[in-house]
């Protein structure tokens, strides 16, 4: 997905309508329309709700309603209460939304339409937007929210600015839905903010102002893009905070959508969940589900999806363990907790690094060393633009029951940390070979694992791959790629690279330390 387009403003008028009741059995989630600060002290559970973008434009290939259900009880299971189902203008656009609403009912989830106007024409779409969202509102699954006695059909968007949201309302009221609670992603100084009820913020990455990682000392922080919407947007709108854990995309081309590019990530996800406790925002969005091309998925490689080319770096690359992070920091941001801590009944070690490291010379095989359509200016041949804003490390979020001692052998360098209760997080410098991972307390060994996924020092499948690999202690259930994930991963490659899984069914063999450290507390992160 692209994060900016260009757009033609122009001026909104808000429509106002009759009240309209909620369709029969559709839940209804509070939402307070008073001040922020209000909201903040007085919020119940079911007023603050987590999204999760959802890419309806890689599931083509679903046949049935029963190809959602996986993905629709896992998120269930996180505390994640509806899918935002981001949709282009493809012919298989509404039945794939079909299916989806079908799943989500018989799942007991939500789920709402997400505009991408990267397809849609924010200058000429805005009675189709109206009637598409008309269109679903009356099924089950889709969610509304209260505001102030009154139920709101909702819906958002990626991009847009320059909608003529008066058009939309108008459309959608003539079809018989008349409330509308409209958080598309217009931008504070692009859009009009004034004629919307919310807004999603989508920038979940530090950033240089300009769509790429920071650069010449200019560092766009995302808690700067949070004070940015807050400040837009008035006290009776409510704010989409977004929260992602990576961004790393590669395509050379092989492709029409060339871009490559980083933004900086490392431990991203979980000081980002810090901040959304620290915040307390009335919604919160996750970037993404199976955005599989810009490495952001926090969903299963098996869930179905075709192959957008973006296989080249996800095969043998699961990212699991990033939603048993986020499980009990949306507990406890429902709860309005400063701490996960209460929400953690099992202990676990969540691990992730890249495979490489980031100065790796991969020039003479790689995809990218080529031109490619550069339109969006976002394509850069060799290394991904920002790769250098990366640390070469291995990131680690213990999520304790009782204190511990951590400890991390990377290549054969041992490294010991001293884990409290609850969340912490901490990094070491990685090594190349095996990774493995122990919890100890009082000298005695509760639990250890080695990495299925070895860091290399060769390039693979020819690529600079800036992508993360995932993994925990206890290991999770396998997770692979299938067929129709695949089918795209030899195209354009300059080197031989076989389309199958190919991560070991048993971890490779721990490598002797031959040195020892120890590691202290992420900076900034302190245990929570």
């Amino acid at each position: 997905m692209k994060l900016f387009l260009s757009f033609i403003l122009s001026t909104f008028w808000l429509l106002k309508a009759t009240k309209a009741s909620p369709a029969v059995n559709v839940k209804t989630y509070d939402t307070p329309s008073t001040n922020r600060s209000q909201i903040m002290s007085r919020q119940t559970t079911s007023s603050k709700l987590v999204f999760c973008h959802f890419m309806i434009g890689v599931v083509s290939d679903r046949t049935s309603s029963a190809d959602f259900d996986a993905d629709m009880q896992r998120a269930k299971s996180l505390g994640i209460d509806a899918f935002a189902l981001n949709i282009g203008t493809d012919s298989y656009t509404d039945t794939q939304l079909g299916y989806a609403y079908e799943s989500a009912a018989n799942n007991d989830m939500s789920v709402f339409i997400s505009f991408d106007f990267n397809w849609w024409n924010a200058a000429s779409d805005a009675a189709a937007v109206g009637a598409k969202i008309a269109q679903y509102a009356g099924l089950s699954a889709q969610l509304h929210i209260d505001v102030d006695g009154a139920s709101y059909v909702f819906a958002s968007s990626f991009a847009g600015d320059g909608l003529d949201i008066a058009t939309v309302r108008s459309t959608a009221s003539a079809d018989g839905f008349p409330d509308i609670y409209f958080a598309p992603n217009f931008h504070p100084g692009v859009g009009d903010l004034s004629v919307i009820d919310g807004a999603l913020n989508w920038l979940a990455w530090e950033n240089d102002g300009d769509n790429k990682a920071p650069q010449g000392g200019v560092v766009v922080t995302v808690t700067e893009g949070d004070q940015e919407y807050e400040s837009a947007l008035s006290s009776t709108q409510g704010y989409i905070a977004p929260a992602s854990a990576w961004f790393s995309t590669h395509f050379g081309p092989e492709v029409s959508y060339s871009k490559n590019w980083v933004f900086p990530s490392d431990l991203l996800w979980y000081m980002r969940w810090l901040e959304i406790l620290e915040m307390q925002p009335p919604f919160v969005e996750i970037v993404t589900w199976n955005d599989y091309g810009e490495s952001h998925y926090i969903g299963p490689l098996s869930s179905p999806h075709t192959d957008d080319g973006s296989s080249k770096w996800v095969n043998d690359m699961p990212h699991n363990g990033w939603l048993d992070l986020a499980k009990p920091f949306i507990s406890a941001y429902k709860a309005g907790a400063s701490s996960p801590a209460s929400y953690i009944t099992s202990d676990e070690i969540i691990y992730w690094y890249r495979i490489t490291p980031k100065d790796l010379d991969c020039d003479s095989t790689d995809t990218t060393m080529v031109t490619a359509n550069n339109d969006t200016g976002n394509y850069f041949e060799g290394r991904p633009n920002g790769y250098d804003t990366m640390a070469d490390d291995v990131f680690v979020v213990p999520l304790l029951t009782a204190a511990g001692t951590i400890t991390v052998n990377t290549g054969a360098t041992e490294y010991t940390f001293d884990a409290p209760t609850g969340a912490s997080a901490f990094s070491v410098p990685f090594e190349v070979g095996s990774q493995s991972f122990a919890l100890s307390r009082n000298g005695v060994e509760v639990m250890s694992g080695t990495s299925l996924k070895v860091i290399q020092d060769t390039c693979p499948c020819g690529i600079y791959n800036f992508n993360a690999y995932v993994g925990t202690v206890p290991e999770g259930t396998r997770d692979v790629l299938s067929a129709d994930g695949l089918a795209s991963l030899t195209t354009g490659l300059k080197v031989a690279c076989d389309p199958t899984p190919s991560l070991p069914v048993t971890p490779p063999t721990t490598t002797a330390a031959t040195a020892t450290s120890t590691a202290t507390a992420a900076a900034t992160s302190p245990p929570v």
